[in-house]
Order: structure tokens, then C-alpha cells, then sequence
């Protein structure tokens, strides 16, 4: 639908002129004006079983002109360079539609599903008229910066990283997203091409390609399915592939000591069916075929590890099983700075069995099994846990093979508008892993203190506090600002290149800087550290610089 009014909307436009000169008449006549009725809540209009009538999208441009402190040359000239989202892309990710009955988890799913939509800035549904039982809803919504030319650098772990890139994740307002660009980090360059679109073919499809030529190797992936778009969503299938040839690494205290080549190929071919949402919950089934080919050689000229693994394919027919449960709290200042947040309260639950055989073409017979659950809790009142568990791996010759089991916990406090406690504790476990199999820990995934890699091994687990700050500043109507101060803790163990240096616990120190571009649609959250080892001696830096592009605080 179009948010421009065709010859069917004109005469109860000029109805609503006659009604407010006669309203205006009557208040100049000392008379007291009809008094207008409140339009129900969602969840009266729920109550009464209203039918959704006429859904009308309005989309706006990045910029509210008539906003004063938008009304500047440069916001005027942004909204006129770029091509604003065509409404039916909204429409096609709604999760109602007219002619059916209106309830409140439809209406706040379908809130859920636009915002996280990287194109769209704001969103707001609302019953704008209510008659003989027929409810007519707005849509509107606030486009985002989607094209992203530009140079981007970045540190951790003592290790730097960039690209240089051009993108565009809204081509002429249909949601297709468009990028190309080159790459450089500690593990190796190349250049990459990408483009995607979550609905693609009239809203049937999420189609995607990507091909990356880099110094060690290729990577591809292609995806066409039709997902589970939303908890009411009826069917669901498609293909999903992605091949990977690259070079490896394998690090001891921040150093590398060998090299290898890795392959892996991957594909999964599925159909899955829902009833839907049935009293607040909703549950899928799918049956399907996966592959798995993985490849290890040594690279010539290069340090090979001790033992590399044995090359293995896999080919599975599996049936997946999930359950969901509809239950969302809606917050702010959590992860983001001033934008809404939806926290996943209620019980989440997926498992995936299959068996590879050798009449498959298997190199091994084998049952592969994944299951993952996840549930919020409220401890008291202002507080929220998230919890979250999983376990992966293969069963073979009487025993678990390859498998990694791991949970992890969050706990939020706001104890102010501008202040909040946040906590995290994760631990994973590697029980008979392949040679080469290793759970790393360092600056580039849980202690910011340290450089990349700096432990590895087959248990792993990572203690965060953090104090975090929310700003009321807006700079420039496009960068939201936070802060935080922190403390890490760690350790990672057990296996074959355990770091003998520093085999203990590791802690640091340290505060930083969050910068949120919320106005733009790679919507990432500029990380500004600086962190201070507690356990170290001279191998390590006293101070940790670090810049990274995170996708929340």
C-alpha cells in the first residue's frame, strides 16, 4: 500500500475538512464541541475480536525536516540523495494482515520484526479508526543511512584490522543489499562482493550470494529458503551452501607456532511446517539433508601442527523440532543507548537429530545431534537474567565425538535512568575434539587486556562486569553516546597447547567509550578501550588499546 491517497481516499478527506469547519464554527459560537472518543487499546480492541480493516504504510525519510534541529541543509540534502523504502517492503514483513482478527502479539511481533530491519530507524503501529467492529492501522516508519562508502580501522587483541568498502542496504528502497570492498586483518586480505534480500520474489524468498577472493584461499555462500518469518508462519524450506578454502592458524601466548589448510564445505537442503501460534506458543518441524566436508593439509614453506585431523564428509538426513514460546519484554537502555530493546523472556527450545552413513557416502556412520534452549528469568523487580545452553557433536563407536557443550548467563540492574550493571558469565567444554579443535581466549573474545588467542584449550570460561553509562547526548542527530568501565576474567585449559607461560586464571581492567550509530543502517557500536592486565610480566603490554565495531555495548 502507498502512504499517497488515491481516488477512493479523496471524499473522506474532504469529509474531515467539512467536520473541522463545523467543529471550528461551533467553538467560535461559544458552543461547547462534540467530544471526540478514545480509540480502545490494543488490547480492548483484542478483547472485542476486532478485524483488521485498511493497513496504511506511511514510510519518512532518514531525516525529520520538520524537526528544528533537523532542519539544516546537510539533513535536507541526505534525504533527498537517497531513495525512500517503498511501503510494500514494510508490508511484506508484517506479521497481520486486513481482513483478519487483531490481536496484540501480532500487532507487537510485527514491531519486533521491522525494528530488527537494518533499513528502518524507527517504527510505530497504531489503531488510527475503530467502527462496527473494523480497526484501521498506521504503520509508520523512519528510514536509516544505507549507503556506506568509507575507510574503517580497527584494533584488538593487539592486532589491527580494515577495510575499505562501498555498500548499500536499501537499493532504490527495496531492501536489497548491495556490497563490495576489500579487506585486511591478522589472519588475511582479500576482497569481497555480497548481496542479499530478506524477502525477495514478492516477500516469498530470503536470497543471498557472497564471494570473497582473498591471499589464502575463496569463500562462497549462497542461500535461497523461505525462513520462518514470523511465530505464525505456516511453512518454511530452502537451500542453504557455503564453501571455505583458507590457511589457518595455531597460537600459543599470542604468537603463532604452525599453519594449515582448512576446507570446509557445507549444505543443507530442508522443509519445515508450523501450526502456527497455538495459546502463546508455537512449534516447528522440519526434516532435511545436510552436508559436511572438511578438509586439513599442510601448507609448503609454512610450520604444519604436530597432528593434523583426518579429512571426513558427512551425509545426513536429520528432523529438527522447536518450540518457542511467545513472551517478549520490551526495554531500553540494556545493550543500546535510548532505542527500544526486545528481551526474549520466554522458553526457546530446538533440537536437530540426524545420521550420517556410509550408504551415504559418509566416511563414517555416525548420529549427529544439536540442541539448544534459552529462557529469561526477572530475579526482582528491575532485574532480568537471560540464560542459554547448547550441545553439539557426533556419536560414534559407543562414544561423544567432536562435541561442544555451552551456557552462558546475563544479568542486567539498571539502578539509575543513566546507569545500569551488567554481567556475563559463559563456559564452554570440548569432550574428545579432533586434533586442531581448541576454544581460544584473548583480546578478541573476552579479555580485553590481553592479545588475540592468547589461551586455548578444551574448557574455557569468561567473567564480565561492567558498569555501563547512557548519555542523553546526540551528536548530530546520529551518534548515540555511552561508556563503561570493566572488569574480565578467565581462563582457558586443558587439550594439547595449553599456554605455558600463563596456564592460570587471567584478569583486566578497564574503561571505554560507545559510540551507537543509530541513524545508519550497518547500525554497528563504535568500542573505544582501553584495558590493564592484572596477571602479566614483561611478554605483555601494561595497556591494551583497542577499537572495535561491536553490534551492541
Amino acid at each position: 500500500m502507498s502512504d499517497t491517497a488515491g481516488p477512493t481516499q479523496r471524499a473522506p478527506a474532504l469529509t474531515r475538512a467539512r467536520c473541522a469547519l463545523v467543529l471550528a464554527g461551533l467553538l467560535a459560537l461559544g458552543m461547547p464541541a462534540p467530544a471526540v472518543p478514545a480509540l480502545p487499546s490494543l488490547a480492548q480492541l483484542e478483547a472485542d475480536a476486532a478485524v483488521i480493516g485498511r493497513i496504511r504504510v506511511i514510510t519518512a525519510d532518514v531525516f525529520d525536516t520538520a524537526d528544528p534541529r533537523e532542519d539544516h541543509a546537510i539533513f535536507r540534502w541526505a534525504n533527498a540523495f537517497r531513495v525512500r523504502t517503498r511501503p510494500e517492503v514494510i508490508e511484506r514483513a508484517l506479521t497481520f494482515r486486513s481482513g483478519e482478527r487483531l490481536t496484540v502479539g501480532a500487532i507487537e511481533e510485527s514491531e519486533r520484526v521491522l525494528r530488527s530491519l537494518r533499513i528502518l530507524y524507527e517504527v510505530t503501529i497504531r489503531p488510527v479508526a475503530y467502527r462496527d467492529g473494523v480497526v484501521d492501522i498506521d504503520v509508520d516508519t523512519r528510514d536509516t543511512w544505507t549507503f556506506a562508502p568509507g575507510i574503517s580501522a580497527s584494533r584488538s587483541g593487539g592486532a589491527n584490522s580494515g577495510s575499505v568498502s562501498v555498500s548499500e542496504a536499501n537499493l532504490l528502497g527495496t531492501g536489497t543489499a548491495v556490497s563490495i570492498g576489500g579487506f585486511s586483518n591478522v589472519d588475511r586480505t582479500g576482497a569481497e562482493f555480497s548481496v542479499s534480500h530478506d524477502r525477495a520474489f514478492g516477500g516469498l524468498l530470503a536470497a543471498g550470494f557472497s564471494h570473497a577472493r582473498n591471499s589464502d584461499g575463496e569463500r562462497q555462500t549462497l542461500t535461497l529458503a523461505r525462513p520462518f518469518y514470523s511465530l505464525d508462519s505456516r511453512r518454511a524450506g530452502g537451500l542453504l551452501a557455503a564453501r571455505d578454502d583458507r590457511i589457518d592458524a595455531l597460537y600459543n601466548a599470542g604468537a603463532v607456532v604452525a599453519e594449515y589448510r582448512r576446507r570446509e564445505d557445507r549444505a543443507e537442503l530442508s522443509y519445515g511446517w508450523s501450526a502456527g501460534r497455538v495459546e502463546g506458543w508455537t512449534r516447528r518441524h522440519a526434516v532435511g539433508l545436510l552436508l559436511r566436508e572438511d578438509g586439513w593439509s599442510r601448507v609448503p614453506g609454512r610450520r604444519a601442527p604436530a597432528v593434523l585431523p583426518a579429512d571426513e564428509t558427512l551425509v545426513a538426513p536429520f528432523l529438527r523440532v522447536s518450540l518457542i514460546e511467545d513472551r517478549f519484554e520490551k526495554s531500553r537502555n540494556l545493550d543500546q543507548v535510548a532505542r527500544p530493546e526486545f528481551l526474549p523472556m520466554g522458553l526457546a527450545a530446538t533440537l536437530q537429530l540426524g545420521h550420517a552413513g556410509r550408504s551415504w557416502g559418509s566416511t563414517r556412520d555416525a548420529w549427529l545431534y544439536a540442541m539448544s534452549v534459552s529462557r529469561g528469568f526477572e530475579p526482582a523487580a528491575t532485574q532480568t537474567l537471560l540464560a542459554q545452553a547448547s550441545l553439539s557433536g557426533q556419536y560414534t563407536d559407543g562414544r561423544a565425538y567432536r562435541q561442544t557443550a555451552g551456557a552462558r548467563l546475563q544479568y542486567y540492574l539498571p539502578h539509575h535512568r543513566r546507569w545500569g550493571f551488567h554481567a556475563s558469565l559463559a563456559g564452554d567444554v570440548l569432550t574428545n575434539p579432533a586434533p586442531l579443535d581448541a576454544l581460544p581466549l584473548g583480546g578478541d573474545n573476552g579479555l580485553r587486556g590481553y592479545p588475540l588467542r592468547y589461551q586455548s584449550g578444551n574448557r574455557r570460561v569468561v567473567l564480565t562486569l561492567e558498569e555501563r553509562l547512557y548519555t542523553d547526548l546526540f551528536w548530530w542527530r546520529l551518534f548515540r553516546v555511552g561508556g563503561a568501565a570493566f572488569v574480565d576474567v578467565g581462563r582457558a585449559w586443558g587439550g594439547d597447547n595449553v599456554n605455558v607461560a600463563h596456564p592460570g586464571w587471567l584478569a583486566d581492567v578497564g574503561f571505554g567509550l560507545r559510540v551507537f550509530s543509530v541513524r545508519a543502517s550497518f547500525t554497528s557500536v563504535l568500542h573505544v578501550d582501553l584495558a590493564f592486565p592484572l596477571v602479566s610480566d614483561g611478554d605483555i603490554r601494561r595497556v591494551q588499546f583497542l577499537v572495535r565495531n561491536r553490534t551492541s555495548f
